[in-house]
Formats: structure tokens, sequence, C-alpha cells
């Protein structure tokens, strides 16, 4: 299974199982470390020239793990090339970075259904001109991407679901709603039931799931915008659930904590940083054993 990492903000550099993959992408076909903290305009929102930058970086990656992939098939026999890939993990950064799921879902070539952890619904209609934002880039998927079927966001606060509908029926963009489910942090003790009802419109066999960790109780990990309280075992259960006969194209993450984050009412800085490394960690070993 093949892990991107795109370090935006440097705060990795705090986490230990994060250095691990830095170290190993270093000798590691199957890790890749994507240095984006030179890139301007990224912050919340991503401007064009921002975008083409952050293109051309996975672009080149990609390609280099392609010819090394290549090469290595070469060397195999035959009987083995017929081995499915396996998803990739891309890891980038806090959660104002959250709109590389839209980069990323850019690249899927056939019908999915998103699948989104998220304390916040992301889908507010376009502001500054259109520019894509971590605020609206759920949105942007629904309005751009052809193989998008359906769209299942977990754990939004409950208030937050309301104001995009209402946004949207001012705008005259209700019509999009038809395919998105919303699973509200106020029905996350009814997960398992909601999850295999007839009210989830999981249309595709192809699944691509983004989380952003602040759909998780501060318990598990310290992000930079206000959490939820999905429990880490409800998430894991989840996408079990949802996984199961189907096919994942590709898992992202986000929600680190805020490079200038000093401490707060629930965890130092040194609490912090151990906790999401701690579930950065347990997250690739969930997902590796899908």
């Amino acid at each position: 299974m093949m892990i991107t990492v795109q370090d935006f903000t440097g705060i990795y550099a705090e986490q230990a199982f994060m250095q691990k993959l830095r170290t190993a992408a270093g000798t590691s076909k199957n890790v890749r470390w994507l240095d984006c903290t030179k890139i301007v305009g990224t912050d919340c929102y991503c401007d064009d020239d921002a975008i083409k930058e952050i293109n051309e970086l996975i672009d080149n990656a990609e390609s280099n793990s392609k010819s090394e992939c290549n090469r290595i098939i070469e060397n195999r026999d035959n009987s083995t090339n017929d081995i499915a890939p396996q998803p990739s993990i891309h890891f980038f950064d806090n959660g104002n970075y959250h709109y590389m799921s839209k980069l990323w879902t850019d690249r899927v070539q056939e019908p999915f259904t998103l699948i989104v952890f998220d304390h916040h619904p992301d889908m507010q209609p376009p502001r500054f001109g259109g520019i894509l934002s971590c605020g609206g880039w759920v949105k942007e998927v629904l309005d751009n991407n052809k193989f998008i079927q359906s769209v299942i966001i977990i754990g939004v606060k409950d208030e937050l679901v309301e104001t995009v509908r209402e946004e949207l029926s001012q705008s005259g963009e209700a019509n999009i709603l038809e395919k998105v489910t919303f699973i509200k942090e106020s029905e996350l003790s009814t997960l398992p039931s909601i999850i295999c009802s007839d009210s989830v419109n999981v249309f595709s066999s192809n699944l691509y799931i983004s989380i952003d960790k602040d759909a998780l109780s501060p318990s598990y990990a310290v992000t930079n915008w206000d959490q939820g309280s999905l429990m880490l075992d409800a998430l894991k259960d989840c996408i079990t659930t949802l996984a199961s006969g189907r096919k994942i194209l590709g898992i992202d993450i986000c929600g680190e904590r805020a490079h200038d984050f000093e401490g707060d009412e629930h965890h130092t800085v040194q609490e912090a940083d151990s906790l999401n490394s701690e579930l950065n960690r347990e997250l690739v070993v969930f997902l590796k054993n899908l």
C-alpha cells in the first residue's frame, strides 16, 4: 500500500510515527514524502497557481513510482502480474488542507461514492471568485467530478447541516443534496444501524474515503478545528462495513494540530503530538489490514 505524505506546515516533524515515514521515504518504494511547505497560496484556500504546483509535484512523484513499479514487474514471474493494486493513503496536514481530497479525487477515472468523516460539511458555496477551499471542496467535487455518484458525510455538527441546506437553497443549488447523505453528530449513537439502512445511498461499488480527524472526540486527536464526538472504534467499524464487498480507490487523512498550538484544556503540546502520532500509526495499521 502506497503512503503519500504532503507536508504543508512542518507539523509532522513533531510526530515520531510520521518521522519514521519520512525516513522510510528515502529507501522504500511504498512511501512518498512531498514537501509542500514552500508552496504559497495554500492555507484554507488554494489558488490556481498553487493547484498547478501541487499537481506537478504529485505527477512527478507518481511518475517516479510508476517507473520503479514497471522495473519490478519486469523482474517478476508473469504469474504475479495480475495482483490487484492496493489503494493509496494520503496524509495532508491539518484541516485547512482538506481541499486536497478534491485534487486527489480528480485523479479517479471510474464511478465512486465519496465517504467523508468530518465535523463540518465542507459544502459552502464558493467565495472569493470561486477559489478552492477547505470549507467548500465537497461541493466542488459534486459540481465538477463526472464520476461522483453519491457522498456520505459522517459526524457533522447538527446545526451546520441546516446551514448548508439554507445556503444551497438560497443560491438555487439545493438539487445537489439529492446525492448527499448527512449522518449528523447527534445520530452517531446509532451509526451501525444507519450505515446498514436503505437511507444511506452507496450507489457505487467503488469507495473513496476522506477522514478529517476533527470528527473524532478530543480523546483521540488534537486538531485545529472544533471537534466532534465520534469514537475511533466506531470510525473503524463504519469503514469496515462500508468497504465490505467494495473496492477502495483511495484514503485521505488530515486533521493535525495547528502549528502554533500551545495546549488547551484537554492536552499539552507534547500530549497532542504523541496522541496524533499514535492515531496516524493506528489508522495506517487498520487501513492496511482492510
